[in-house]
Parts: structure tokens; sequence; C-alpha cells
């Protein structure tokens, strides 16, 4: 798993769960309900790292939207307007992408 030593297969299978219909995907509570909100800085710059697929040091709007499949291969894709949405609440620069210190401070607020 990805995430081993990061999170646990009960709390991703949880938190999944939670948003697997469409538009019901909400960062805040799956950050929460994943155990990532009470992770160290470094941990969830681990996470972010898994979620970087192209290594870029930056999330964009194609990996946001495959979001969840990180978690679990079987996971849907975020709808448009979550992704769009996911984008807009971690983009505090507005460079249209999610950096680790963005992608960190979305994750602990």
């Amino acid at each position: 798993m990805a995430f081993a030593g990061i999170l646990t297969e009960a709390d991703i299978t949880a938190a999944l769960a939670a948003c697997q219909g469409p538009d019901t995907f909400k960062h805040k509570e799956f950050f929460t309900k994943v155990g990532l909100s009470g992770k160290s800085d470094a941990d969830i710059k681990k996470a972010f790292e898994v979620i970087d697929q192209d290594k870029s040091q930056f999330v964009e709007e194609d990996e946001l939207k495959l979001f969840l499949q990180n978690f679990s291969a079987t996971a849907r894709a975020l709808t448009d307007k979550e992704t769009k949405d996911f984008l807009k609440a971690g983009d505090s620069d507005g460079d249209g992408k999610i950096g680790v210190d963005e992608f960190t401070a979305m994750v602990k607020h």
C-alpha cells in the first residue's frame, strides 16, 4: 500500500466509503476520516509525494481528478466540480496547482 506507515487500511476504507457517490467528496472531511489531518508535516509530505504522480513537486488538476485512486485502485474519479473545488481550496497562490506547503495547509485546516 502506498500509504503504509502513514495511514491505516481501516481509515482509508472508511474515508472512501463516505464519498462513494458523485459530488459527495469534501476534502476536509476526507482528510479527517482518513487520519491525515492529525499527522505530522513529514507524514503529510509523504502523502503528497504519493499523490504527486508525475513527481513535479505540484499536484495539478489531472492528478486531483484521480485523487481517490491513490488510496484504492477501485475508487472513483472525482467529478469535474469536485476537482475544481478541491483545486480552488488548496491553490492559495493562484498558480493553478497545489504545492506541498499548500497541501499541508489544506490538510491541517
